[in-house]
């Protein structure tokens, strides 16, 4: 007779009642306390989350095993770091709790130099160049590559001979960031939003710099270096004068 072997799985520990210095953290800083144990395990959260199923993780596991104060497992995931903060799990929860919130502090737990690579070093690019360009773009080649495209626009497209993709005008409306993946390797990309804006006769500007509208350091949780970024791009805006300030990502 053939015996069927049956494996059971092994128990997971919970920690002592009071012992998560992560849930601690979460609800000194999340009104109510990040509301985590309101919620429902209705799986929402993990149906439209385009990282679900990886590293064996999803949001729903994932507040669950913080609200059950399992520091190690929350963070120490890789998983974290694949989620795009696109928010579809909050917007989705019927009881509204934040999880990219939660994400964001289990990346903090990190130590820095163990954060991606990638992320981590664009963070780094964007912090030496006044452009804040991740990809390291400096002021003078960023005009230059919107006049050289300019031209060409205005020389070979019908229609766009008026075309103007103005850099450091005083007192314009308003403040244009762009991706600086665009200049540096598909400088066309940029072409669009200019016949747009001057379809409708806007009266825009870029700066040569701060004009980077991406911001690695928000997705490596360095606060300290975002707030830098943003500060230097609320800089060139105010030296500008523009009233307003369209950023593309």
């Amino acid at each position: 007779m053939e015996t069927v072997e049956t494996r059971v799985p092994s128990p997971v520990l919970l920690p002592p009642a009071g012992g998560s210095r992560f849930l601690d953290k979460v609800k000194s800083m999340l009104p109510a306390g990040g509301n985590l144990d309101l919620c429902l395990t209705c799986g929402l959260c993990s149906a439209g989350c385009p990282a679900t199923g990886s590293e064996n993780m999803d949001p729903r596991k994932f507040l669950r095993m913080a609200a059950l104060g399992m520091d190690q497992e929350v963070c120490s995931t890789p998983w974290v770091w694949q989620c795009t903060m696109c928010q579809r799990c909050s917007y989705a929860c019927p009881m509204q709790i934040n999880i990219p919130q939660l994400i964001y502090l289990a990346r903090q737990s990190w130590p820095r130099e163990k954060r991606p690579k990638g992320i981590r070093g664009s963070c780094d690019v964007a912090l030496g160049t006044p452009t804040n360009s991740a990809m390291g773009v400096k002021p003078e080649d960023f005009v230059e590559v919107v006049e050289e495209v300019l031209a060409e626009v205005k020389e070979t497209q019908p229609g766009f001979a008026d075309l103007t993709a103005p850099v450091n005008k005083q007192g314009a409306t308003y403040f244009l960031n762009q991706n600086s993946r665009e200049p540096a390797t598909e400088p066309d990309e940029m072409v669009p939003l200019w016949k747009i804006l001057h379809t409708v006769g806007a009266d825009w500007t870029y700066s040569d710099v701060g004009w980077a509208a991406e911001n690695y350091c928000m997705f490596l949780a360095d606060d300290a270096s975002w707030e830098n970024v943003v500060r230097n791009k609320v800089a060139a805006v105010e030296a500008l004068g523009c009233k307003y300030w369209l950023n593309t990502e």
